[in-house]
Formats: structure tokens, sequence, C-alpha cells
């Protein structure tokens, strides 16, 4: 047992004790204390509606950002507060590290307002996989941010005689030579080891489904050093060549301003670029175009913002209700979605408030969901652990970079993930 894991046991048996207690006779607290990481402007004008929605329940926001976009920082400050034995209600959560907190037996059951809502009809079971530990619901997911998709300029692609989306691999490379033909930088990219490996996810989808569930979800060692794996690293290194010189350490930010202002063709990132494109004033399908990366057509990647909820006194746990089931309410996530660029992350919300983008993005998770082709993003640490996916970064980053060659990747690779398993 791990010194965290020690400290964490005296907070499960403690506030696992006030989980326990009835509730009946005990007077309820009218405050929700949330830790979260948004806190750029439009992060902060979705979070208000939840906020809003809250407050007017009759429960008190206490609210407690911690600055950092990925949420490394507030792991720390949470990690130190439980071993204070003094947990907020919920704190914004990604992936496994959830599955983490409720492994250590810090989390609240959230099954009674998740049975009487239903949640289990509406949210995706590739995003239950991390809202659930053990078939006990204890995180509630706010949104579905999917990051297989291109964005385009397309002002650009006229100018470069590109008429139509590409439909495959081969496509897509014709139409990057066509914008390198006309003096234009093809592909706009931030050499930042998240990016590349953000392009490395589309890549392997467009060798094929099986191929990506069975090398990044399942780690199969004979699918990470295979020829598929070979033809992967080859588009990535094909992919390279129409980067410009100044890409390394480079903002994803700074990117799709890029190709905001015409100085590139396309960009491959998730989601949230779309919100850099309407704070630039244009407009989806006029100014710019939206597309799936060629060869993923009906295939979607996703990582999902959700809140975890811990364990907390029973004279607290009737407002951490109101908090989870605010979280999952139709209205709130129809509003916060718009706001912040992803979509909801249940099925059943109504499209009609979104932007040409969203709609597709809403129809493309409904349709993946049901397909069972909507898959953990493992640049965005819904594929494998983080020990994993971080060995992947390394290999993935060191080819894009010239500093392994094809053939080396792709036996790296398979012992990397061996070693961080």
């Amino acid at each position: 047992m791990t010194i965290r894991t020690k400290l964490l046991a005296g907070v499960m048996i403690a506030a696992g004790a006030a989980w326990l207690a009835p509730t009946a006779a005990v007077a309820q607290s009218k405050e929700v204390e949330v830790v979260h990481w948004w806190t750029s402007g439009g992060e902060a004008a979705g979070l208000s509606v939840l906020r809003k929605a809250v407050e007017a329940k009759g429960i008190t926001w206490k609210d407690a950002p911690i600055s950092g976009g990925g949420g490394a920082q507030a792991m720390t400050v949470l990690q130190a507060r439980l071993a204070a034995k003094n947990p907020p209600t919920a704190t914004q959560g990604l992936g496994f590290d959830i599955q983490d907190f409720a492994a250590e037996g810090v989390l609240a059951n959230l099954n009674g307002v998740a049975d009487k809502e239903g949640w289990d009809k509406v949210i995706p079971a590739a995003l239950q996989r991390f809202s659930k530990y053990k078939g006990q619901w204890v995180a509630a997911p706010v949104n579905v941010h999917s990051t297989n998709w291109v964005w385009a300029n397309k002002a650009v692609l006229e100018k470069a005689g590109v008429t139509a989306m590409p439909a495959n691999f081969d496509e897509f490379v014709a139409a990057l030579d066509k914008v390198k033909a006309a003096g234009l930088i093809p592909l706009a990219h931030g050499g930042q080891p998240w990016q590349d490996a953000t392009i490395f996810d589309s890549i392997l989808l467009s060798v094929g489904n099986d191929f990506y569930k069975k090398s990044m979800i399942d780690l199969d060692p004979a699918a990470l050093g295979s020829a598929d794996m070979k033809t992967a690293f080859e588009r990535m290194a094909k992919l390279r060549t129409y980067v410009d010189a100044n890409f390394p350490g480079r903002e994803w930010n700074l990117a799709s301003a890029m190709v905001i202002k015409g100085d590139a063709a396309f960009q491959i990132m998730g989601d949230w670029a779309k919100g850099e494109f309407l704070a630039a004033g244009k407009v989806p399908g006029k100014d710019f175009v939206c597309f799936r990366f060629p060869g993923t057509q009906g295939t979607v990647t996703f990582n999902a913002d959700q809140f975890a909820m811990f364990k907390v006194g029973a004279d607290k746990q009737e407002a951490q209700a109101v908090l989870a089931s605010s979280i999952l309410d139709p209205a709130f996530q129809s509003a916060f979605n718009v706001k912040k660029g992803s979509v909801p992350a249940r099925t059943d919300v109504s499209d009609k408030d979104f932007d040409d983008c969203g709609k597709k993005g809403m129809k493309d998770l409904a349709e993946a969901s049901a397909k069972g082709t909507l898959f953990g993003s493992m640049a965005h640490g819904h594929a494998s652990p983080a020990a994993v996916k971080n060995a992947i970064y390394d290999v993935v980053t060191r080819h894009f970079n010239g500093q392994l060659d094809t053939a080396k990747a792709v036996a790296e690779l398979p012992k990397a993930v061996a070693a961080a398993k």
C-alpha cells in the first residue's frame, strides 16, 4: 500500500462512515464546493450556466478554481485535501483519473439519482466506462469532446483548387499537395507531444477501427508491432512533410489562428478548436469547414469532462444530489455545450441550438455509440492509463521529430507499452 493509498484509506473510512449515516434526521447543508480548472473565458461562461442552475434550486455554489488546462495542478491539490480529510463536494475529472479516485474508495455512490433519472439509458456506454466503478455511478458526465476532426479555411481551399473534402488518406495527401503548390502552409500544427498524439489517434483510426481498439485500448503487443502500425507511422511521416518549420512548441490555439487567418489550410484537432474560429467571428460552412479525419467517417474518438463526486457527510448529500442532477439536466447540457464547443453527454438532447459542426458532432456521436464505433482517445487519456499514454507519447513524438525512423518506432512501441503497464 502506497503512502497516498494509506492516506486516502483514512479518508475513505471517515467519509464512508458519514455517508452511511441516516440522512432523515440530519440538518442539511445548502452548499456545494466544486473544484475545477475551467478558468478561460469560454470555459467560465459554460460553467456559469451550471452554477446558476444549482443556485436556482436553493444551493450555494462555492467555487474552487485551480488554473491549469490539463488539471494536473488540481489533482495535486485534491490529494492534499483528501489526506487532510477535507474533500470538496465534487471535482472536474477526466477518464482514468476518475477511475483512480474510485479505486481508492473516496467517491460517492450516485446510483440513487442515476436510477431515478435513467442515466443508463441516455449516457453512451463508452462514457459510462469512466462514470461508473464496479457498476456504481461515481461521476456525472458534462460533455463529449470529439478528437478526430479536421478544420479548414474555405478561402484557402478555393485558392488552392481543393473543391471537395477528402474522403480517405490518399485524397487528403492530394489536397495537401495542392495547397503546398499554391505556396501556402498545408497543415497547421503545434509541436507538443499531446498534439502529435492527437494526430496519431486519427491516423490509427484511418488504418482501421479494429486496429485502433487492439492497439490503443487492448494494448495487444501483436497489433502494436504490426504491419498496420508501420502503415500508421508512415502516414505520420508523410503528414510531417506538410508542417511548417516553426511548429515545435507551438500552442494548439496558435495553430488554429494560422487557419483562421488564411496562413494555413488544415488543422487536425479536437472540437475545442471551433471555439477559436467562433471567437474570431468566423461562421461554420461560410468561412471554415469541419470534417472527420479522412478514412474515419462513422467513427468517433472522444474525451469527456465529468464531475466526480466525493463521499461527503450526511448533511451534504442532498446538495450533492442536486448538483449531480443539474449536471445531467438536458437544458444545462445544451446550454453548456453550445458555449464550450463540445456536444452533450446525453444522446437525447435537442440539437436546435447548435451550429452545423455541433449538429454533425451530435449525430456522429449517437451513431457511433449505437454501432460500437465510439472509442476513448489515447491522446486524451480515455484509452489507456496515464503511464501507458505517456510511453506512447514518447515514441510518437520522437518519430514525428525525426529522432526515430519508422522501423525503429514500430519496434520500440510494444516494448515501451509493456514497460509502462
